[in-house]
């Protein structure tokens, strides 16, 4: 995918974006391929595949976070979909969690050289910084583990009424039918389940949940346990 194809795509799924933030998008670019040169930050290197596979795949997610004042993208890696989403949302303050001091360091630097103004980078695991109180309206996650795992990990640090949104490959169906338990343990239900093709016909599934309830303040629980007897 060229700069010129993503533009028209997003133009087509009315995804607003100017030349000031494609401009961002390809600096972005070249830092995760100079980066990912020294250090493991993305499977993917090809500069178009980025463009579909990571920032494409990331902007799907625009029609659900528009109006939102505050975000944290859980396990976030390499910067997604948090980083594509704060360039085209400037407003919206933006939290890049990540456990890997490496890629923490990684997205400082994209976050100060991009002029992300209204974006942070903490270091730590999502199950220790919700029981510190942190919250926002949106929580996304992408790529980090399946889905009862994800819930029990992301859903507690969702304002009341806020969204958490799971990014899932083709077997994203599969996993929000084993994960009811866990959802309705945590205090989320789905509202929104859409199955996207990428260009290249790569399947991705995003999962939006409201948390329509507070979750028990016994989650989530350590990650260990967590891994070993999920919800």
């Amino acid at each position: 995918m060229t700069r010129e194809e993503l533009e028209k795509k997003l133009s087509e799924r009315e995804i607003p974006v100017t030349e000031g933030m494609l401009d961002q998008l390809e600096q972005y670019l070249s830092m995760i391929v100079s980066t990912n040169a020294v250090m493991n930050l993305t499977a993917i290197t090809e500069e178009g595949a980025i463009r579909e596979k990571h920032f494409y795949d990331s902007l799907l997610l625009y029609p659900y976070v528009k109006d939102a004042k505050t975000l944290i993208d859980v396990g976030t890696g390499a910067g997604f979909p948090g980083i594509p989403l704060q360039i085209v949302l400037p407003d919206c303050h933006v939290i890049l969690m990540d456990a890997t001091k490496k890629k923490c360091d990684f997205l400082r630097r994209v976050i100060t050289e991009l002029g992300c103004r209204n974006a942070e980078v903490l270091h730590g695991r999502a199950e220790e910084l919700a029981h510190r109180g942190l919250r926002a309206e949106v929580v996304t996650a992408r790529a980090v583990s399946e889905l009862r795992i994800l819930a029990e990990l992301c859903v507690p640090l969702c304002k009341m009424k806020g969204r958490f949104i799971a990014m899932k490959g083709p077997m994203g169906h599969e996993e929000l039918a084993s994960a009811q338990k866990a959802l309705q343990t945590v205090g989320a239900r789905l509202k929104e389940e859409t199955e996207e093709i990428l260009p290249s016909g790569d399947t991705r599934v995003n999962l939006v949940f409201e948390k329509y309830k507070p979750t028990p303040k016994e989650y989530p629980r350590r990650y260990a346990e967590i891994k070993k007897k999920p919800l």
